[in-house]
């Protein structure tokens, strides 16, 4: 039926009117709205005249029409009792769980919400309709509780019974809320703390279901045995989706933390229980015991991303690790790490520090690690019998724990700002976001990496000292063959952090100083760009005395200039032209003068004297003390292969030019003829002729030389190379020698400590003996770490010899003597 209101639309020249019949148009209005439902007006008069010929259909006439509405139509609302009683029908049988066959709902949802209307806005009965609504709420959930409270089901059978009614109950009140928009939005906001339709039925939810101690128990007893499955077989439930659906439930009533509090007291308690089990049963294999506890973890994460809120995550990870790692993370750190560093899995290291990390076990992982490191150190420093090796053996465990640092304990970087002022730092700020941030090495793995390294060296005390310098005169004699200059100079930085770990400075000092001089004066140095290069970085950046070696290269400078000089003086077939001296400054150089001297042949004798008596009419003050020890002699050999030419130490030549006479020898002869110590002559006689090249041959053949040994020219011998070098006895360090220099830097140290015990007191007259220990540490310890029990007799030294006196009033006190 066209309207009165689309006939106003047409425009005003067409033929619609001729389409209406002219009667009184019947409009039916909404009953209840607000204005009340009018009737719809007649025509005017005019317009009226055809009433009485209805029947007749109208004349299509020209031009345009004019409408005119008067008066208004008027209908009577429904009473208001009628429809508030038809909306408790409707609520009631919305609310049904389960209908009967004749309990339909007896109006539409659009008559539903127009009842809703007229009853809040016309008949002013909000506040029966709420009552009504709340007494069917009250029905419905208490017949909820009631049916889920008798159910025999199980489980998570229950829970997925419990959705089911859930999810059927908030389909209804959602409905309901539409269709009872007008009690929400007029009737409750003009009441002030009256709940809305959702609250109210939430209310009744958790006061009727949630609050009854039954179904909650029905509720955690299902989520448990769900859970405790799962963790047992370790693998998924085939209900498992039911646990989310429920957590939405719960999540929508407010009633979820209440489940996350159990559910995280269940997991706590199964961790302990399970950690106590499996320690006992890997009580003998750690590494299980932590691959199944990284297993549970990352287990637990999993589940917990399937099935729990966000929020939960974190909690429930954190009482995992808790639970597994309580009481046990220094037994893991402590029996695991080694093995795991000595293979080289620095992947599960890193993964073992991101979990003790989260539970603040970065301790006993940081103390297992310089546990691990001075444990080590220590036993690679008491080796004895693999002295040769220990350098190498240190730089090879150095790069291991370096690279474990640097790649498996990382922590995020910060940046700390400047700080003002206030003796108050500022908080660390991160330098990027989360998602990008910087790592670098974890600082108290880097001090626990140092301070273990140096309380290995501790272990065998000087020995570590000794063996760095003998490891880099060996490095800067071979040089760097086929590795380039930076990498070459790379391993002598890695050496030289091993020399950062020794308290015996002094030592290295000394064994560095006289193997760079027997270098240099042997000419055995690869290079000595690098040897000046080293010398410069040990003075700048490890031990200022080490400016002693710019001394030794003038003097070699000298030396040479002085030589070229004497050399042109002789003639060009003068035996002198062979002859190559080196004159030293003794207070540059670590040799002593030598207190036992080898004959040498005449002609020998001769020429040195010359050259002596040369020297002394150029430096008319200067004293000459000859130590044939670092001489080198190149003599022609003629073997049955052939002419070789061997390059000798002095002692070696000594010997050899004794059998330009004899074919063999007897110890005891060699000896009276050389005038060389004991010691020195089985030195030399034996790398002639037990070593890899026998110039020489033992009578009887043995690796030692003894008194009653014969030496023979060997005329058979043969090597590949015209020149023959075998002399390489001398630039080494002997084990006499290394003893003769350690006694040395004992008695030298004695002397140190004297000075320094002296000098502290001088300035401070009188100390305790605690006050004057702690001062001479302290003075000396930029040369050597003094022994508690060497301090002492040097103060018992000092008093016997009236530098120091005891107080009489105090005899833990020292007073100094002028």
């Amino acid at each position: 039926m066209t309207s009165v209101f689309d006939i106003l639309s047409f425009p005003k020249t067409s033929d619609a009117l001729t389409a209406i019949r002219p009667t009184i148009l019947d409009v039916t209005v909404d009953e209840g709205s607000a204005p009340p439902a009018r009737k719809v007006a007649r025509l005017t008069a005019e317009s009226d005249s055809a009433s009485a010929s209805r029947s007749k259909p109208a004349k299509s006439v020209g031009g345009s029409f004019q409408i005119q509405i008067v008066g208004e139509y008027k209908s009577k609302p429904p009473a208001g009792d009628k429809q508030l009683s038809l909306l408790r029908r409707c609520i009631r049988t919305i609310l049904a769980r389960e209908p009967g066959p004749n309990d339909t709902i007896p109006a539409t949802y659009e008559g539903i919400y127009n009842a809703c209307r007229s009853v809040v806005t016309v008949s002013h009965l909000g506040q029966d309709l709420y009552n009504t609504l709340k007494i069917e709420l009250e029905q419905s959930i208490g017949q909820l509780a009631k049916m889920l409270l008798a159910s025999t089901e199980k489980d998570t059978v229950w829970l997925s019974s419990f959705n089911a009614a859930f999810k059927w109950f908030e389909y209804q009140l959602t409905l309901l809320k539409s269709l009872l928009t007008y009690l929400d939005q007029v009737y409750v906001v003009q009441e002030k703390g009256t709940l809305n339709v959702r609250d109210l039925a939430y209310f009744l939810v958790s006061e009727r279901i949630f609050g009854s101690a039954q179904v909650m128990e029905r509720l955690r007893s299902g989520v448990k045995d769900w859970l405790t499955w799962e963790r047992k077989n370790r693998r998924d439930h085939r209900d498992r989706a039911i646990i989310p659906a429920l957590i939405q439930h719960l999540l929508r009533h407010h009633q979820y933390s209440a489940l996350e509090e159990y559910y995280i007291t269940v997991t706590r308690d199964f961790y302990i229980e399970e950690s106590a089990a499996k320690a006992t049963e890997f009580k003998d294999n750690p590494k299980a015991f932590f691959n199944n506890a990284r297993a549970r973890i990352e287990e637990e994460a999993a589940r917990s991303k399937a099935v729990l809120p966000v929020p939960t995550w974190g909690i429930i990870r954190e009482n995992t690790e808790r639970a597994l790692w309580g009481g046990r993370l220094e037994w893991v750190a402590s029996t695991t790490l080694a093995g795991y560093m000595e293979g080289k899995d620095f992947d599960t290291l890193a993964i073992m520090y991101t979990l003790f990390s989260r539970v603040n076990g970065t301790k006993a992982l940081c103390n297992a690690f310089g546990a691990f490191i001075r444990l080590t150190v220590s036993n690679i420093v008491k080796e004895a019998d693999r002295d040769d090796e220990m350098v190498q053996r240190l730089l090879d465990f150095k790069e291991l724990a370096d690279t474990t640092v640097s790649s498996s304990f990382l922590c995020d970087k910060v940046a700390v700002a400047s700080t003002p002022s206030t003796n108050i730092p500022p908080p660390p700020t991160p330098v990027a976001s989360v998602s990008t941030l910087p790592q670098q090495p974890d600082q108290q793995f880097l001090y626990a990496l140092t301070d273990s390294f140096t309380t290995g060296f501790k272990a065998r005390r000087s020995k570590p000292a000794e063996m760095i310098a003998k490891y880099l005169d060996k490095a800067m004699r071979k040089g760097q063959k086929d590795s380039t200059d930076t990498e070459f100079q790379d391993l002598l930085d890695r050496v030289l952090a091993l020399y950062r770990f020794t308290d015996d400075k002094d030592v290295f000092r000394t064994f560095y100083h006289r193997s760079l001089a027997k270098r240099l004066l042997l000419e055995k140095s690869a290079s000595d760009d690098f040897e000046k290069a080293m010398l410069k970085k040990l003075k700048e950046k490890y031990d200022p005395e080490f400016g002693m070696g710019e001394d030794m290269f003038k003097d070699l400078a000298l030396s040479r200039e002085s030589m070229r000089e004497y050399h042109s003086r002789l003639a060009e077939d003068s035996p002198g032209q062979k002859l190559s001296a080196m004159v030293l400054q003794r207070s540059a150089w670590p040799f002593s003068v030598q207190k036992h001297n080898v004959d040498l042949p005449p002609n020998m004798q001769a020429e040195l004297t010359q050259y002596a008596d040369y020297y002394k009419s150029k430096h008319s003050g200067h004293v000459l003390d000859w130590d044939h020890s670092l001489g080198t002699v190149t003599l022609k050999a003629r073997f049955t292969a052939g002419i070789k030419e061997l390059n000798v130490s002095m002692y070696q030549a000594l010997v050899l030019l004794l059998f330009n006479d004899e074919t063999d020898l007897s110890y005891e002869d060699i000896k009276e003829q050389t005038g060389m110590e004991e010691a020195e002559l089985k030195r030399t006689l034996q790398s002639l002729a037990c070593g890899k090249k026998k110039v020489l041959k033992k009578v009887p053949v043995g690796k030692e030389v003894d008194d009653t040994d014969v030496f023979k020219y060997n005329p058979d011998f043969r090597d590949p190379q015209i020149k023959v070098h075998i002399n390489s006895i001398q630039a080494k360090v002997s084990p006499e020698e290394s003893k003769r220099t350690n006694a040395s830097i004992e008695d030298d140290r004695k002397h140190y400590l004297d000075a320094a015990i002296v000098r502290v007191m001088k300035a401070r007259k009188e100390m305790t003996y605690e006050q004057l220990k702690a001062a001479t540490i302290d003075a000396v310890k930029g040369h050597f770490v003094p022994l508690v029990e060497t301090i002492k007799r040097r103060i018992d030294s000092l008093v016997e010899t009236e530098y120091l006196e005891r107080s009489p009033t105090d005899r833990n006190k020292y007073l100094y003597i002028a």
